[in-house]
């Protein structure tokens, strides 16, 4: 980590048991991930005057290149919390969840969600079972009555607009699958 570990106690005194397993956990994240840049961990005790029902509140920001991920374990009806490596361990995991998805996205083995092309019809040919479509550029894409979603080709009017996923055909580009909107 190029900063040191930050960890911040409020509303209840430092204990090197908790530091010692916030360290251990880092480091688990740190393996996961080795340029993590920043990472402040904040542990509190907000009801602290309650002689039961004391829950913890632990929040993390983890920075790294181009992205801080924050998690935030915050007190809510979960009894479980009224142990602090409890909240740690959740926190810790939650936390964990979120570097491992950015490792993901950093690897590409996230796919990204890719607009479906708009068009609209410009001719239909239900003797020949085909139409055309026409592209905002211009381009004129074939697609055969197959193509069209939930058969709905005979529904189709000249004009109405359509997504298409487009692929090279014999002849030209054409529609393998078109989406009514």
């Amino acid at each position: 980590m190029q900063t040191p570990l930050e960890i911040e106690f409020r509303h209840l005194d430092r204990s090197e048991a908790v530091e010692k397993t916030i360290e251990e956990h880092v480091r688990k994240l740190e393996e996961c991930f080795a340029r993590i840049t920043r990472c402040e961990v904040v542990v509190e005790q907000p009801h602290r005057h309650h002689h039961q029902g004391n829950l913890f509140h632990v929040r993390i920001r983890l920075s790294v290149p181009g992205r801080e991920l924050v998690v935030s374990r915050a007190p809510a009806a979960n009894h479980a919390h009224e142990d602090v490596y409890v909240t740690l361990r959740d926190a810790f995991r939650a936390i964990r969840r979120q570097l491992e998805d950015y490792v993901r996205e950093l690897r590409g083995d996230v796919k990204q969600h890719v607009e479906s092309p708009q068009g609209r019809v410009i001719a239909l040919k239900p003797e020949q079972d085909y139409g055309m479509l026409a592209t905002p550029e211009g381009r004129e894409i074939y697609f055969h009555r197959n193509a069209v979603h939930g058969g709905g080709f005979k529904l189709l009017r000249i004009g109405d607009r359509v997504q298409f996923t487009e692929e090279p055909g014999d002849q030209g580009p054409q529609a393998s699958t078109v989406h009514p909107d």
